[in-house]
């Protein structure tokens, strides 16, 4: 199978490898001043750190909990695009869309955390999703018709 729409998921899987990164390189130096040693520390809840660290260490946690939140959703109906013959044209704009307001989501709340810059980020980006999920399911009705 060849589909450009293979691109766009590498690109957003390679992306949360990046802000991954940004987290333990902001985290591991935040969490040694707050005196937290990982050293025989048992896990906790998500989100536990949370009033430990400084809000604007912890902004990069929650971005990368977000990168496996509603991208699942990107990463399984691009690839269901693929597998349909339909990874190409508008749904490859679509889905290079997506990563782009996903990766700009990810710069605001990683650094100024302003909700109202995360929420249109998020919300185009949501929109983007749901016409690929449209156009998925027409090209589905398409293949079996």
């Amino acid at each position: 199978m060849d589909s450009p729409i293979i691109a766009p998921v590498v690109a957003l899987v390679a992306w949360s490898l990046v802000v991954m990164i940004w987290m333990v390189v902001t985290r591991m130096p935040a969490m040694k001043k707050a005196g937290i040693n990982l050293k025989g520390l048992k896990g906790g809840r998500p989100g536990a750190l949370d009033g430990v660290l400084q809000e604007q260490v912890q902004w990069k946690a929650h971005n990368y909990n977000h990168l496996m939140e509603q991208p699942t959703l990107f990463y399984a109906i691009t690839l269901s695009l693929a597998l349909l013959g339909a990874g190409g044209g508008f749904n490859l704009y679509l889905a290079w869309a997506y990563v782009v307001l996903r990766v700009l989501h990810s710069l605001v709340q990683g650094t100024i955390n302003l909700i109202a810059y995360r929420f249109a980020l998020f919300a185009l980006s949501s929109l983007a999703l749901i016409a690929l999920t449209l156009h998925a399911a027409m090209a589905l009705l398409h293949h079996h018709m």
